[in-house]
C-alpha cells in the first residue's frame, strides 16, 4: 500500500529537520587555526634532551602506578611499575609522577589531539573517534617533522589517520585499534618493534611513539579488577624496566595514559576515574630538577585521586605539550593552551623556569590574538579585558621574581578556562528555530492523530484529503526559505540557504496541515492517561530526575496501567475482570523483574548496585544469567504459543515458524554470548579459544540468516490460520481457527525477525530482560484488547437502552486512544535501561561490535552496536502497529462489492504509530528544551547533552520502526491476510473461532 506510511514518513522528515537545526546550534565545534609556531634560539636554549621515547599505555590510571598509595577501587590488580628507591617521588631529580587531568570526552582520538596540540576538544568531537581525520593544526609531531627529525611509531593505528605522512616509513608499525577482543596483538607488536630500535647503536630515530592498547582492551572486555588485568600490568612493568635499561643518556622517557577507565573498564565520559590518568617523566642521567631552586608552592597543584588517602601532584594533560616542546628545544605548538610543568625547569638558579614561562606566555598570547582576529573572534570580546589585565600584570613584575611566575601561570590558566567556556558555545537563534520546529511538529502529529481518530476510519481517503497540504506547505516554505536567506543572510551569517529551507519548509507544511484538519484536530479534555508523559517530559529539567530516570520510568510504567484497572472494576462480565486483573498483574510483574537489571551512573553512587554484570568492575554476566539464559531462550517460543492459543491463532504457518526459525534463532543468540563468556574467562582453556571465536561468529550469521528467512516467510505466507471443511445440514462450510487475531498473529511473525536480531546482539542479562519485555508486551496486548471489549459492551448496553442498536456494528467502532500507547512507549524506555544502558557514553556495550566478525569492521560493527544500544526503541516502534492489529477481526463492510477487510485494521495501526511518535517527540522536546535553557548549567555536558542525544536517537529509532512496520509489515500482512479473508467471504459464510 503505497500511501500507508506517507504521514509517518512526513513526520520523520520534519523530526530530522528540527533535530538538525537544534544540534547545529547546540553542538558546535571550535575553530582550529592553521598557524604554525616559528622556531628560534630561545626555544632551543631550553633543551635538556635531543631524543624522546613517548609511550602511551592506553587507559593507564593513576592508581596503576606503584608509588601512589594503594586504592580500594581496584584491589585485584598489581601496580604497573616499581620504581627504584632512588627515583621515587619523595626526592625527585630525574623521575616525576603526576596525577593527570584529562579533558572530556575521554576517547582516544581526542586525547591524541590533546597530547600533541595542547588544544581542547569539544563535546561534538566525540563522534570523530570512529572516523579520524588528519590533524591540520600545529602539533608536536608537526614541529618534529618540520625540524627534519626522524619519527618512529608503533601501536594504535589511529595515529596513522591523524598523522598520515609524519612517521618514517621504515619505522612505522601500526596495528588495528578497534579489536578490543584481542588483548595482546597490539602490545606484542609494539614490543617486537620497540626494542630493536632502542638497541640499534645507529640511533635511527629522534622521537619514538609507542601506543599500547592491552590495558584498555582488558578493561573493556573483563574490567579493571579481573585477574587478566594483573597479568597485563605485569607485562607492562617488564616492558618499562627493559625500556629504562636500554635508554641512552640523551633520551627523555615519557610514559602516560591517554585517559583513565571507570569501574567497569570503560571510558568516554567525564567521570572521575575516566578523567584521571597517570604520567611518568624520566631522565636517565640528566637532572631535570635542582632541589636548591624549588618552584613556589603556589605554582603546584595537588589533587586526591578517588580512593587515595593523600593528595598527589596533579597537572593538566595538555601541560605535556609546552613541557615536552621546551625540553626538546622545539617551538610550542601554536594552538596550545597548556602550561609548562614547573619542576622540570627548576634548575640553574631558576633562570630556565622564568624564561620558559615567558615563552609559554607569549605563545598563548599570540594564539589568543590570532583567534580574536579570526571569524570566531567575537566570542572572546567579553573575556578580553580580563585577559589583557592579567597579562599586563605579568609585565609589571620583576623578571626574576616568584610573583611574576605566579602571575604568568595565572594568565595561562585564565586563558585555558576562558577557552573551556568559550568552546562550550551555542548559536541560540538556530537552537530556538529547532525547538520551534520540534514543538510545531509535535502539535501537528498530535492533531493528525486526533483527526484520524475521529474522522479517519478510512485512512486512504483521509490521507488524500489532508496530506496534499503538507506538500503544498513544503513547496511554499522552500521558496520562503530562499527569500529569507536573501533578505536576512547578512544579519544571520551562520545560516545558509539550506538552513532556512529546512526551517520554513517543515514549518509551512505543518501549519497548512493543521489548517486542513480544522476542528477535527481539537484534542479532547486532558485525561488521567496523559499524566505519565507530562511527568516524564518535565523531569528532564532536573538533573537529579535525569540521573534516576531508570527508576522513574519503572514507576511510570506501573502507573500507566491504572486506567485499565479502573475499566476492570466497571466491567459487566466477570470474565473481563479476571482477564484485566490477571494480565495487568503479569505485565507489572514482568516490569518489576526487568527493573532488577541495572547498570549505575556515576551520580547514582552509593545508592545503586550493578546487577546487569556480575559486579561494577567485572563486565561479565552474573551467575543467574548464565544459568537462565539458555532455558529462557528455549521456553520463550512456547510462551508465545500460549498467548496466541487464547485466540487459536497459533496454527498455520506459526507452527513451522516457531519450530524452525524462532526457536533456533533464540538459542543461537544465547550460544553467541555463552561462547563469548567461555572465551573471555578461559573456562575451557586457551586451546579452545579459536573454536569458541568461530562458534560465536558462525552462530551470529546463522541468526541473521534465520531472521531473513522469517521476513521472507512474512512476505510470502504469514497466515496463522487453520482451515477445516465441516459438513452441515445445508452442505459444507469452512471452519477457520484464529480468525479473530488473523492480522495480529501474522504481524507478530514479521516483528519477531527484528526481535531476534536485537536479542542476539544483547548480552545474556539483556536477553533475559528482552524475554520479559516480550511477555509484558503480549500481556499488554491482551489487556488492551479486553479493555476495548469492556468499552464495546458498554456501547452495546447504551445503544440497547436507546433501542437503536444497528446490526452492522457501525456504532461499535472503538478507535485507538493515546492512553493505550503510553504503556507501550514506557516499556521501550524500561527495556533500554534494563538491558544495561544509561544516557551516558560509558554504558555503550562495545563487545557487541565483534559478533559478526572477529575484528571490528565499519560496516558491521556500528550496526550491531546500534542494535544493542537502541534496539529496544526500534522494537517498540515496530510493535506499535500490533496494538492496532491485535484481536481486531478482519470484517469488511457488507453490501460493498469491493470491501476492504483490512482497512479499519490499517487505520488503527496508523493511529498507534502516530501515538508512539507523539510520546517520544514529547520526550525529545523536553530534553532539547532543558539542554537549551540549561546550557550554562554545570551539568550540561555530563547530564543534559547526553540525555538530549539519547532522546534524539530514541525518536529516530521509533520513527524508523513505525515506518518499516506500517509500510512493510502491515502492508504485507494486510494484503495477504486481507486478500485471503476477502476470498473466503466470497464463498459460503465461514465459521470462525
Amino acid at each position: 500500500m503505497a500511501k500507508s506510511a506517507l504521514i509517518l514518513v512526513w513526520a520523520f522528515l520534519v523530526h530530522c529537520a528540527a533535530i538538525y537545526l537544534f544540534t547545529s546550534g547546540f553542538l558546535l565545534s571550535r575553530l582550529s587555526l592553521p598557524n604554525l609556531s616559528a622556531p628560534n634560539e630561545a626555544y632551543k636554549s631550553q633543551a635538556t634532551h635531543s631524543r624522546a621515547v613517548i609511550l602511551i599505555i592506553d587507559a593507564l590510571r593513576f592508581d596503576f602506578i606503584a608509588s601512589s598509595p594503594p586504592s580500594p577501587i581496584s584491589p585485584a590488580h598489581h601496580h604497573i611499575f616499581t620504581l627504584p628507591q632512588e627515583l621515587t617521588a619523595q626526592n625527585p631529580r630525574r623521575s616525576f609522577i603526576f596525577d593527570t587531568y584529562v579533558d572530556p570526552p575521554t576517547t582516544t582520538l581526542q586525547r591524541i589531539k590533546g597530547i600533541t596540540t595542547g588544544s581542547l576538544p569539544t563535546f561534538v568531537d566525540l563522534g570523530n573517534n570512529f572516523g579520524a581525520a588528519s590533524i591540520e593544526e600545529d602539533s608536536l609531531i608537526q614541529q618534529f617533522k618540520l625540524a627534519g627529525k626522524k619519527l618512529a611509531f608503533m601501536g594504535d593505528d589511529t595515529w596513522m589517520s591523524v598523522f598520515p605522512d609524519s612517521f618514517d616509513r621504515n619505522m612505522t608499525f601500526p596495528f588495528d585499534s578497534f579489536n578490543v577482543e584481542d588483548l595482546h596483538t597490539v602490545d606484542n607488536g609494539v614490543i617486537d618493534n620497540l626494542f630493536p630500535l632502542l638497541q640499534d647503536q645507529n640511533r635511527p630515530f629522534d622521537v619514538l611513539v609507542g601506543h599500547f592498547l592491552g590495558v584498555d582492551h582488558v578493561g573493556h572486555r573483563v574490567g579493571p579488577d579481573h585477574p587478566t588485568m594483573k597479568l597485563k600490568l605485569q607485562q607492562m612493568n617488564e616492558v618499562l624496566n627493559r625500556v629504562v635499561e636500554n635508554l641512552d643518556d640523551d633520551t627523555l622517557l615519557v610514559v602516560l595514559g591517554d585517559h583513565g577507565m571507570d569501574r567497569s573498564g570503560d571510558h568516554g565520559g567525564d567521570g572521575e576515574l575516566e578523567t584521571h590518568a597517570a604520567t611518568w617523566i624520566y631522565s636517565k642521567s640528566r637532572d631535570l630538577f635542582d632541589p636548591s631552586y624549588p618552584p613556589s608552592a603556589s605554582l603546584l597543584d595537588y589533587s586526591v585521586f578517588p580512593g587515595a588517602a593523600a593528595p598527589h601532584r596533579s597537572i593538566q594533560q595538555i601541560d605535556l605539550v609546552p613541557t615536552l616542546s621546551l625540553l626538546l628545544g622545539f617551538p610550542i605548538p601554536f594552538n596550545n593552551l597548556g602550561t609548562l610543568i614547573p619542576e622540570l625547569f627548576s634548575r640553574d638558579g631558576g633562570e630556565p623556569l622564568q624564561t620558559s614561562m615567558q615563552l609559554n606566555n607569549k605563545q598563548i598570547e599570540g594564539f589568543l590574538q590570532e583567534y580574536r582576529s579570526s571569524s570566531a573572534g567575537s566570542e572572546l570580546e567579553a573575556a578580553w579585558p580580563s585577559l589583557r589585565q592579567s597579562l599586563a600584570a605579568v609585565d609589571q613584575l620583576d623578571h626574576s621574581s616568584n610573583e611574576r611566575l605566579m602571575q604568568a601561570q595565572l594568565y595561562n590558566r585564565l586563558a585555558l578556562e576562558t577557552c573551556r567556556v568559550l568552546w562550550a558555545r551555542f548559536d541560540a537563534v538556530v537552537m530556538y528555530m529547532g525547538l520551534a520546529l520540534l514543538l510545531i511538529a509535535l502539535v501537528t502529529v498530535a492533531a493528525a492523530f486526533r483527526s484520524l481518530q475521529v474522522h479517519g476510519r478510512n485512512y486512504v481517503r483521509w490521507v488524500d484529503l489532508h496530506l496534499i497540504w503538507c506538500l503544498r506547505g513544503a513547496a511554499i516554505g522552500s521558496v520562503m526559505g530562499l527569500g529569507a536567506h536573501l533578505v536576512l543572510g547578512s544579519a544571520v551569517p551562520n545560516l545558509d540557504s539550506l538552513d532556512w529551507i529546512l526551517f520554513f519548509a517543515p514549518l509551512l507544511s505543518c501549519l497548512l496541515l493543521l489548517l486542513s484538519l480544522g476542528r477535527t484536530a481539537l484534542p479532547p479534555l486532558p485525561s488521567l492517561s496523559a499524566v505519565p508523559v507530562v511527568i516524564h517530559t518535565i523531569s528532564y529539567f532536573s538533573n537529579s530526575f535525569t540521573f534516576w530516570e531508570d527508576r522513574i520510568t519503572t514507576f511510570l510504567l506501573a502507573s500507566s496501567i491504572v486506567p485499565a484497572l479502573f475499566a476492570g472494576l466497571t466491567a459487566v462480565h466477570t470474565r473481563y475482570r479476571y482477564r484485566i486483573f490477571g494480565f495487568a498483574c503479569l505485565f507489572a510483574v514482568c516490569a518489576r523483574l526487568m527493573s532488577i537489571s541495572t547498570v549505575c551512573r556515576e551520580e547514582q553512587q552509593p545508592y545503586c548496585h550493578v546487577t546487569f554484570y556480575s559486579s561494577a568492575s567485572l563486565p561479565s554476566p552474573p551467575n543467574a544469567a548464565l544459568l537462565l539464559a539458555l532455558p529462557c531462550s528455549m521456553a520463550l517460543p512456547s510462551i508465545i504459543k500460549r498467548f496466541l492459543h487464547i485466540t487459536k491463532s497459533d496454527g498455520g504457518v506459526g507452527v513451522p515458524h516457531r519450530t524452525w526459525l524462532l526457536t533456533p534463532s533464540l538459542i543461537l543468540g544465547t550460544v553467541v554470548w555463552l561462547s563469548e563468556w567461555a572465551e573471555t574467562t578461559e573456562v575451557m582453556g586457551q586451546e579452545w579459544q579459536p573454536l569458541l571465536r568461530q562458534t560465536r561468529t558462525g552462530a551470529s550469521w546463522l541468526v541473521v540468516a534465520l531472521s531473513a528467512a522469517t521476513i521472507a516467510l512474512s512476505y510470502k505466507h504469514p497466515v496463522c490460520l487453520d482451515f477445516e471443511v465441516v459438513p452441515t445440514a445445508e452442505g459444507k462450510s469452512i471452519e477457520i481457527s484464529g480468525y479473530a487475531n488473523a492480522f495480529g498473529s501474522a504481524y507478530l511473525i514479521f516483528w519477531s525477525a527484528m526481535f531476534t536480531l536485537v536479542y542476539f546482539t544483547s548480552q545474556l542479562t539483556g536477553q533475559l530482560v528482552l524475554s520479559l519485555s516480550l511477555v509484558a508486551l503480549l500481556a499488554y496486548l491482551e489487556l488492551a484488547d479486553t479493555v476495548r471489549d469492556v468499552k464495546r459492551w458498554e456501547k452495546i448496553v447504551a445503544i440497547s437502552l436507546e433501542g437503536a442498536i444497528e446490526s452492522k456494528g457501525e456504532n461499535l467502532y472503538t478507535p485507538l486512544t493515546f492512553g493505550e500507547i503510553i504503556p507501550l512507549a514506557l516499556l521501550g524506555m524500561v527495556t533500554f535501561f534494563a538491558t544495561g544502558h544509561q544516557s551516558t557514553i560509558s554504558s555503550i556495550q562495545w563487545k557487541s561490535s565483534f559478533l559478526l566478525t572477529p575484528y571490528a569492521q565499519y560496516q558491521l560493527s556500528p550496526t550491531t552496536v546500534s542494535l544493542n544500544a537502541f534496539g529496544p526503541f526500534l522494537l517498540i516502534g515496530l510493535a506499535a502497529p500490533l496494538v492496532g492489529l491485535w484481536n481486531r477481526p478482519p470484517l469488511a463492510k457488507e453490501g460493498k462489492k469491493n470491501g476492504r477487510p483490512d482497512m479499519e485494521i490499517h487505520t488503527q495501526s496508523i493511529l498507534a504509530s502516530l501515538a508512539v511518535m507523539v510520546y517520544y517527540s514529547c520526550l525529545l522536546l523536553g530534553a532539547a528544551t532543558s539542554a537549551a535553557f540549561l546550557r550554562r548549567h554545570l551539568m550540561v555536558w555530563k547530564v543534559f547533552a547526553p540525555k538530549f542525544m539519547t532522546a534524539v536517537v530514541a525518536l529516530l529509532a521509533v520513527d524508523i520502526g513505525v515506518i518499516v512496520g506500517v509500510a512493510f509489515g502491515v502492508g504485507i500482512v494486510g494484503n495477504v491476510v486481507g486478500g485471503l479473508i476477502k476470498k473466503l467471504q466470497g464463498t459460503d459464510r465461514p465459521k470462525t473461532q
